[in-house]
């Protein structure tokens, strides 16, 4: 009796824990984390950038680095007689821009980033949900938060809720601290033109702390980000009504280089 109330105790566990780090407790995309074991992935070109699939991806989201803090944004998606394939045919192009924008720091390796500078990951990465100042619309597919006074991404080192979204009416972060803290947390309601619609990119799920927190895809504001990607209103409108959890989407993100030459490790 003993051993089997243990082995409850540990499912019961990872699952809870699975589904924080993968999407709001108990919605689909948390669940599927659960139920679904990992599978092979193999890299994929997609308009210049590597991108790391599994088969059961259909959409992947590139960013490919142009200049300054620009970068071109395609949507792809992957034709249906070619699912349970890796390689680069039977994708094309649904939505794009050349006005994407990437953090003022520029690129670096995800496991190279450090929290405060600027700079927007490499490397292939989930988008699980979505959160905005608006209600949820129904064309949208992908689990949807709508922001509320209070509401933070916590960026504490010293919290365990750290690159989470959090209230601080739940405490557990100091949501007090400055802006100027290295510490402090964003207040989602200050960004309200940037995000009024916004994909979570699953930067960082394991909580590395000063590796960085709250990286996400939505809408361009004036300049360069401080971290995200961000595109054009139009476009971030599309893409809400477009990405489909089904779909196992994905985020790419890449330099601008030629196909074949190496990033450093």
């Amino acid at each position: 009796m003993r051993s089997a109330l243990a082995r409850f105790a540990v499912v019961t566990v990872v699952a809870v824990l699975a589904a924080a780090l993968l999407g709001p407790v108990g919605t689909p995309a948390a669940r599927a984390a659960v139920e679904h074991p990992r599978v092979a992935v193999e890299p994929v070109w997609l308009g210049g950038v590597r991108a790391v699939v599994s088969p059961a991806t259909t959409q992947v989201v590139t960013v490919r680095h142009t200049r300054g803090h620009r970068a071109r944004v395609v949507l792809w998606e992957r034709q249906a007689e070619t699912l349970g394939q890796t390689s680069g045919s039977g994708w094309h192009r649904v939505l794009q821009t050349t006005d994407g924008r990437i953090g003022y720091g520029g690129l670096v390796l995800g496991h190279r980033r450090r929290q405060g500078s600027g700079t927007t990951p490499i490397g292939t990465y989930r988008l699980p949900w979505a959160f905005g100042t608006g209600p949820r619309r129904p064309a949208w597919g992908l689990d949807y938060r709508r922001i509320r006074p209070g509401d933070h991404w916590v960026q504490d080192n010293a919290s365990r809720f750290y690159n989470r979204y959090r209230n601080r009416s739940q405490g557990g972060f100091r949501w007090w601290l400055p802006s100027s803290d290295p510490n402090s947390s964003e207040r989602l309601l200050d960004y309200r033109r940037q995000y009024e619609f916004s994909v979570v990119i699953g930067f960082n799920p394991g909580q590395v702390r000063h590796r960085g927190a709250g990286i996400f895809l939505h809408v361009n504001g004036p300049g360069a980000t401080a971290g995200c990607v961000s595109v054009p209103r139009a476009l971030m409108r599309e893409l809400m009504a477009t990405l489909d959890p089904e779909q196992r989407p994905v985020i790419a993100i890449g330099p601008r280089r030629a196909r074949g030459q190496r990033v450093g490790r």
